[in-house]
Formats: structure tokens, sequence, C-alpha cells
């Protein structure tokens, strides 16, 4: 009797989630019912298998609305009619058509009119829905002649007084308004929860047919889907057998153009490893991935394949990834084994820059019928719950600011802050709207909206009205399509190192740099800021910690800084192994054996894998098996109880004793959920060890190249910093050098337009533009007559400096400026400045202070260029001990003046803690660790310069300042407002940091990591 349920994917609708609707209806005892959300089926695959474990009968629809208005009730009688109705919403979302009022010629759908809404005919398929509230009115006798036409219309919104109000303030969300200024129009009704079906059967006694119509519409539908069948495009030729002959031709290819002609090893493992992708069927997804990357190629974009995928040989062959997996021992089935039944995974990144282009190809390739982005449902998330809760009952901007900023026990206790609480706890979890993934490409073999309706966001590519886990669980495998910025700072290097200097590099050959003994030295000192990945403070600090001077090490230590491996306390035994190899033994000769590159510790998957192949005599697709399952992917607690039963009996056989056994378990077991890909660790390394190249050897044109992709863990200013630190002469923006972007010329970095705060993009690049066309400006007269602009932003440009070829001082240019623009129209421009030049005037000359400029930077850029921070401070002092003597001072107190770079927030068993990242007089960076005793004292105020009391402590070579006391160093007053005293230190607080949140927990001592540094007696 329940044709029309709504979920919370009803978005700001429905209150029920699938699991808690299905949950009540079999409580009632219903066997059939209908999932119509309002124009999305975002939940008919979860209701189909949480229906079918209660023994529910699941039938698929939408309940089509415009504008807030219900048009009709579409029920699929076959999955077929789930399709039919995914185009008309798709066709309405994505290209503007009109949702009409009445149904199109549907061929497996049943329609349900609201009485609202009647048509003037009804088809065989569509009927009139009767609520239980408007049986008085079937004795009008317009309605007679539909009387065979009626069903039962219940529908389902909500379950409680509660959650009725809950369904309010979710409209009044949506249609952001007051709570009070809801309308009856814009909710539910107040009768839309579960009732019996005996009691409809009782209310609608008077009108069995209506109640015979209803049974026979849900005896007819049918919601048949298999979840086993792979949805992905099947082939990319046409038909498996050719596109198995295309493969081995092109694995071939690469194979001689990777190790040449005569390489066993290599051939024996393309043959093992084409026979499992051919015996998976999953050539085509092989094949597609490779054309993708050889259009790339055609259009001479860089891009990074890495992930698991880099296991793959034939991956390697093919050029979709460029980590050698013989080099690397990494396994192919840690990628791909004969037990796993979803396609492998690739993740493909490109520079942001060249991203959209390569999409744009994939729908164009494979048909926009055929292909879509991911979706994912956004979460009603802390902040914006209190936000939006609190919105809808009147509270000020100042009030909401409060709610969501600090923690719920420091709320007011005030009736309406418990409302908003109290409804903001029932908001959590809940879908707030729809998003597109990150990266997830589908591509499908029938039209994707045979299996889902599609919406447009603002970015311009369809998405899918599910979630990646929705479409693996019903067949549908993504396609990694990402973007960074690292890659874009790699590649604009090139481009600009072959301009400034006419040299040709091929970055793409990863033999350039990966023994490079000057990049070797760099790494091992951790100068790697503006380098993908290596740039950080805390791998800043692991790369001294483990003087990395070569690949291998790197790749290693691209696995222990993730959160995992660090949390699980191997990154701290890694690093005093690496330090200490002589005071450890091997737990067991099969870790020194296969593990003794990483000094017996499983840093990585593969490493598990090994463990359990080895050790326990397991085979490799069991091992990774043990490695999924113990990471929480495709975990099954009977599968793994039958795979760790089997290593306990294969290591009794190979004569391992009980506790031997259980030691090595417990190690894979810890490990398991902590450890990181390989593969994926030596793709960060090769792009990482790309970009150290470029940075040792062209600093200039790597540093604006890296400024220019605003990429990066660090803010702008350090960046410059960096420039300037590799001998470039920084130069404020100019309007007849400057471009859009930061250039370089010789060793002048001129600052780009684009870093001016105030000033339009279309300005700034309309400047550029005028100047290529007809020149450079010769005045500031010139200037103004030439580009449509106004006081505010010719004042902006004159502060920054942009007009110093002039000669004139910025007083002059700005009196000028006015004289120039006082009572200017726009449409007058060509005819004022023409005819009637400007008056000459001899100004008096106004005096400049000293520091006037690096104000001005600090206002318009966020920095000062013309000079250093310290420069701007009250004191001369400048601290008792440097950077370059840090690792002299070992748990000596030091006394030192920086400025702050980023620091990193960590909370503790005792508070929060923080990371501090510094600069020195001489640039020099340096770290700092702030323990909450400290801070409760002497917390951090702003950025800025600061004076810091500490004590040294090196560890492994790598130094950190344990801070007792700071204080926030005082600068000069701003001297521009030396007549108003209430001005001088405003600009003061656009000093910036960077701060960054973690929410990990501190990193385990030794003692506390449970690792036996003994051989097993």
């Amino acid at each position: 009797m329940f044709i029309n349920c709504h979920s919370f994917h009803s978005l700001r609708y429905g209150t029920l989630s699938i699991e808690e609707l299905v949950r009540q209806a079999h409580e009632l005892g219903i066997k059939e019912l209908v999932l119509t959300d309002i124009n999305t089926v975002t939940g008919i695959y979860d209701f189909k298998k949480e229906c079918e474990k209660l023994g529910i009968k699941p039938i698929p629809g939408v309940e089509v609305r415009k504008e807030g208005k219900l048009l009709y009730v579409g029920i699929a009688r076959k999955f077929s009619g789930i399709g039919e109705i995914n185009t008309i919403i798709t066709d309405h979302n994505c290209d503007d058509k009109e949702l009409f009022e009445t149904a199109p010629e549907f061929k497996e759908v049943f329609v349900v009119y609201p009485m609202s809404n009647i048509p003037a005919e009804l088809k065989v398929n569509e009927f009139i829905g009767v609520r239980i509230e408007e049986l008085n009115f079937l004795i009008r006798p317009q309605y007679k002649k539909y009387m065979s036409k009626m069903v039962v219309l219940h529908p389902i919104t909500f379950s409680t007084d509660e959650e009725y109000g809950l369904h309010k303030i979710l409209r009044a969300i949506d249609n952001n308004i007051l709570l009070s200024k809801l309308t009856k129009r814009e909710v539910c009704r107040q009768s839309e929860y579960f009732i019996s079906e005996q009691h409809i059967t009782k209310t609608f006694e008077r009108y069995p047919l209506i109640i015979e119509n209803t049974k026979n519409i849900l005896e007819q539908c049918d919601f048949e889907f298999d979840f086993k069948k792979v949805k992905n495009k099947q082939f990319y030729t046409k038909s498996k057998e050719s596109d198995v002959k295309l493969l081995r031709r092109l694995a071939y290819l690469g194979l001689k153009k990777r190790y040449g002609l005569n390489h066993e090893i290599a051939q024996t493992r393309v043959e093992k490893e084409l026979g499992v992708i051919d015996e998976l069927n999953f050539c085509s997804y092989f094949l597609i991935t490779w054309d993708i990357i050889r259009y790339s190629n055609k259009m001479g974009f860089m891009h990074v394949g890495r992930g698991s995928g880099a296991n793959s040989i034939v991956s390697y062959c093919l050029g979709i990834t460029d980590i050698c997996p013989l080099e690397l021992d990494l396994y192919f089935e840690r990628f791909l084994n004969l037990n796993r039944k979803t396609p492998p995974d690739f993740d493909l990144d490109w520079s942001w820059q060249n991203r959209d282009t390569i999409l744009e190809y994939i729908f164009e390739r494979y048909g926009k019928e055929h292909v879509a982005f991911c979706g994912t449902n956004v979460e009603f998330k802390y902040r914006s719950i209190f936000r939006e809760v609190g919105k809808v009952f009147g509270l000020p901007k100042e009030e909401l600011d409060d709610l969501s900023k600090n923690p719920i026990d420091s709320h007011d206790r005030n009736s309406v802050v418990q409302q908003v609480q109290k409804y903001g706890k029932l908001l959590e979890k809940f879908p707030n709207q729809r998003s597109m993934h990150a990266c997830g490409i589908l591509i499908s073999e029938e039209p994707i909206t045979h299996y889902t309706a599609l919406e447009m966001p603002p970015k311009g590519f369809p998405i899918v009205q599910f979630d990646m886990n929705v479409a693996e669980d019903i067949g549908l495998e993504k396609f990694d399509i990402l973007s960074q910025r690292g890659l874009g700072t790699i590649i604009d290097t090139v481009n600009l190192v072959k301009k400034t200097r006419g040299i040709t590099i091929d970055i793409r050959d990863t033999t350039l740099s990966k023994n490079e003994e000057k990049a070797n030295e760099y790494l091992a000192i951790g100068r790697t800021i503006g380098c993908f990945y290596i740039e950080s403070p805390a791998m800043r600090g692991l790369l001294r910690r483990l003087k990395c001077d070569n690949y291998r090490t790197l790749v290693a230590a691209s696995s222990i800084i993730r959160p995992g491996v660090a949390q699980s306390g191997m990154m701290r035994e890694y690093i005093f192994r690496h330090n200490h190899p002589d005071q450890f033994q091997y737990f067991h000769s099969v870790f020194e054996e296969h593990l003794k590159e990483t000094y017996g510790i499983m840093v990585y998957q593969e490493d598990v894998i090994k463990i359990a192949q080895y050790f326990g005599g397991l085979s490799l697709a069991d091992g990774d098996i043990l490695r999924r399952a113990m990471s929480g992917k495709g975990r099954s607690i009977q599968k793994l109880q039958e795979v760790k039963a089997n290593f306990f009996e294969l290591c009794k056989i190979k004569g391992h004793s009980e506790e031997l056994t259980a030691e090595a378990y417990r190690q894979i077991e810890s490990f398991a959920g902590y450890s990181f890909c390989k593969a994926h660790s030596a793709s960060y390394a090769v792009e990482s060890y790309q970009s150290l190249y470029l940075k040792v050897y062209y600093p200039l044109e790597f540093m604006v190249s890296a400024i220019n992709n605003q990429g990066g863990f660090y803010r702008t200013e350090v960046y410059i910093h960096e420039a300037k630190m590799s001998g470039g002469n920084i130069q404020t923006p100019c309007v007849n050098t400057s471009e859009y972007q930061t250039t370089l010329r010789g060793a002048d970095v001129y600052l780009g337009l684009m870093l001016l705060e105030g000033l339009e993009t279309r300005i700034a690049h309309g400047i550029v533009e005028e100047r290529e066309r007809n020149g450079e400006y010769t005045s500031l007269e010139n200037f103004i007559r030439r580009i449509s602009i106004g006081i505010e932003t010719v004042q902006i440009l004159i502060f920054i400096g942009a007009f110093r070829f002039t000669g004139k001082p910025k007083n002059e240019l700005l009196v000028e400026a006015r004289l120039l623009l006082v009572n200017f129209k726009p449409e007058n421009r060509g005819l004022m400045l023409i005819e009637e030049p400007v008056q000459e005037f001899k100004l008096p000359q106004l005096k400049r202070e000293n520091f006037e400029d690096a104000f001005d930077e600090i206002e318009l850029i966020g920095f000062p260029v013309s000079c250093s921070p310290f420069d701007l401070l009250q004191t001369r002092y400048r601290g008792s001990v440097l950077v370059k003597d840090l690792l002299q001072y070992h748990k000596r107190q030091v006394k030192m003046l920086a400025y702050l770079i980023a620091r990193k927030h960590v909370p503790t068993k005792k508070g929060t803690m923080y990371f501090g990242t510094w600069i020195d007089v001489n640039g020099d960076y340096f770290d700092t660790a702030h323990f909450p005793d400290s801070l409760k004292q002497y917390d951090f105020q702003g950025g800025g310069c600061y004076l810091l009391l500490g004590t040294v402590e090196v560890d492994f070579h790598f130094p950190t300042v344990t801070i007792h006391k700071m204080a926030k160093m005082p600068m000069i007053p701003d001297p521009r407002y030396a007549y108003d005293k209430e001005k001088q230190y405003d600009i003061h607080r656009q000093i910036k940091e960077d701060v960054s949140m973690t929410s990990r927990k501190p990193y385990p001592q030794a003692h506390e990591i449970g690792l036996p540094r003994q051989k097993f007696q």
C-alpha cells in the first residue's frame, strides 16, 4: 500500500535513512515497498539489498517535482522503467528540458498523479493517488469517472513528531528562510508516517477498487537486477578476442622499448600478467587506460600513473606507469589476482591545467551517454549543522560563528540554542547535497541512464546520483583521473628553462635524477621546499633523520611518513634501524632475506604479502586476501579466519613453533592495516625526484613555476623567499614588465598581477593584452587612457609601485590620478583625455618614510618585498643562535629570533600541542615543538616575528627546539599613518601564517612499539 516513500536521499526533505525506512516497514509486516525519492534514484540499490534481507519486495520509483511542486510519482514496472524516468530527470538536470505537468509516454512505468494535478486524460499506465484525508472529496460528481483509476497514496517522509520538526527545519534550510516563515505548501503533511496496512484497508473499505488497483500495481512490479554483472564498457575494440590480440601486441611493443630484446624475466612476467588479465576480462580496462595515455602523449601532456597499477609490468610496457616493477620487486598480485572480481584501479595524475582537456577527450571518445563522474553525498558537518540550523531559528551571525567554532559544551544553555543542538544532533550524517567525486570517472557499456539519473554541477561534467561504493556494488568501476599542482610546476619549469636558457630537458627520463649526486645532497639535508610530496616540515625532518641520499630510501620515506605507518610506530623503528643497523637482529631468517631493504619491518603492503608467502607458505593471492582483509578492504571475517587457519597450518608444516608463528602473525596483523603500497610510494618518489632535480639545477625557473601553480604546502610568500634565497631579485608588479603570472627576466623575478589582492582578474589580463597589442605604457595618463579603470584600482597599482617606470613618487602619481579621473565618465574616456590634456601642476616634494613601501606591500600582497620582516621590528636584536649552528647545541638552551612560517596543531592526552616552522634572519628554516604546558602561558599570537627560548633536541641529525617561552616581537608603527594613531597597527594583523590541523594521536615512543629487536628464540 506504500507506493510513495521518501528517504533522506530526498535531500532536505526526508528524515529516514534507507535502513530505518525498511526496518519500520518490516516491523509493521509490510511485504511490498516502493522507494520514490524526489527526482533521484540515489538509494534504490541499497534499498533493494535492505528489503531482501528482511523479506520485503523492493520496488524502485521516483517522485517527480518541479520547483517544489509534486507533478507525479513514477513507479518502475520493470528495471528498464527506472531508465525511462532517469532519462527525463537527466534531460531536465543537464539540458534544461522542461518537466511537464503530465508524464511522457512511458513503456514500463506506472504513473500516479496527486489529486491536485489530474490530467485531462489518463493513459492505461496512469492513476490518481488518493490520500486518507482526501477520501471525503470522492463524493463529488467530478471524481466518479476516475474511480476505476484510483490508488491509495499514503506518502512516508518521517516517523515521529521530533522528526516532523526536523523535516520542517530541513525545508527551511532548503528554502533559506526562517522556520516561522514556512508555509503549508513547503512542508509535507503531518500524516506522512507509517501506519498498518489493516488501518489503510479499513479506512478505504467503502472503495475496494482503490485497494485492488494499488495491490495490482505492487504485484506487477519487479526489481530484477544483477549486482555481479560488470557494467563497465565491455570491449575496447569490437570483441574480447580482438582486445586480447591488441593488448598483447601493445605489451610486446612496450616490452621491447622498455627492456630491449631477449629480456627473459620481463617477458615471462608479461606473459603471466596477460594470462590473468585475459582470464578476469580486464583487457578493455587496460586498453581504455592506454588510449587515454596515448591521447595525453599526443597532446604533449605529462602524466603520472601511480597506485597499485605500478605493480604491473604490462601497465609499465603500455606507458601507463613509469615504475619498473622488476627494479623494485613489485608484486603483480598486489594489483590483480584471480581472487579479485572487481577491475583494477589505476590512479592517473595530470597537471591541474591539463586535466579538463583529458576529461573532455574521455567524454567525447566514449560518448556522453556512457560517461559520467561518480557522485558523492556531502553530509551535514559539525560546523555547517550549527550554522544552518541556527540560521533558521533566526540567530545573529556572531552567535552562529560562536556555535560553529566552539565545542558543544561551551555553548549558551538558552532554549533556542538547546533546540539548535537537539536538531543539529539529529542531522549528523544526513546527506545535505550531492557533489562531484574528486576524480572517479565511470564508462559504461549501456547508456549510463539505465542505472541512474545524471546531474550537472557547476564544474560542467555530469555526475551520477550515487557514490563510488554504490557504483562498485552494482558493477561500475571508476577510472581515477586526478589533477595536482606538482606536475604543473614540473611542466612549467621545463618550458621556462627552454625559454630562458634554450635547454631542452627530457623530464620523463626517470633515470635523469634518481642517482644525481647534487640532488641527493639536497635530499639528505631536507632542502626540498617546493618539491612534490617532500616539502612539508614532517617530510623534510624525516629526510634529515634518515640522511636520505638515494632513490630507494626516498621510496621508503614516502611510505613511512603516511599517517598509518607513523601512527603504528614503524616510522620511529625504521629511523632507528636505518641509523643503527648493527643494534638489532632480524626476527627470523625469512625477515632478513626478504625484508632486508626495510630492516625487517613491513613498511609496504607488498612486504605483508612476502612474509605471508615465504614465512607462512601462503600463495601470493591468499597473501593479498590477508592484506586486504586486515586493511578493511573487502574485509570478510569468515575469509580472514580461513586464511589465518591456513597460515598457522602451513607454518606448522614448515616446522615453525606455535609461539614463533603467533608472533609473526601478530606482526602481519599490526602492519597490514598501516602499511602503504610500495608502487604508490615509488610513483611519488619519482615525481619528487623530478621536481628536486629541477630545483637543484634551475632554482629560479623552478620557484617561479611553483609560485604560478599556487600549489604546495606553504603560502606564496615562502616560495618567493626561496626564490630570493636562490639568487632572485624580487620585483613588485609593474604594468610595463609584469604578466598576469610571475615572470623571470635574467635574475629578476617580476611578481605577477594575479598576486595583487583587490585587482580584478579581468583588469589584470586586460593590462597585459593592451600592452601586447599597442606597446608599453608611456605614462600614468597614457595608461588611464588605454585601460578602463576606476580610481580605487589605479590606487592599488600606484601603491604597489606598478608605475615606477615614470620616475615619479607615489604621492605625486596619486594626485595626478585624481586630477585625471575627477568627474570622469567611462563613455567620455577618449574625448576627455585626448581633447583636454591634463594641466601640469608643480607639486611640493612630499617625503616618504623608509618603510612605507613595505607596508604598502603587506597590505596589497600580504608580505613585504622591499625588505625582510626582521627589518620592520622595533628591536635590532637578532637572537643569540642561528640555524646553521643548532646541531652544536644538543640539550642546551638557546634564544632565537625567528619569523613564523607555519604551525601544525596536534591533539594530545594533555591538550593541544603545536609544531612550528620558522626562518631566522639568514633565511634558514628550523622547527619547534610547543607542548600544552608552555602554550598555556606562551601561545601563538598570529603571524610575525617571535623571540623564542627553548632547548635543542637533536634526533638522528635533525635539530628541533622545544619551546619554553616565546613572545611576539612588536613591529614599528605603520609610517603611512604617522598622524593617525588608531590606524598605526591595523596592517600588522595582516601578517600571515599557515595553520594546519590534524586529529592524529601522538606518535608512540620506542617502548610502546613492541617490535622485537632480537632474533626469536
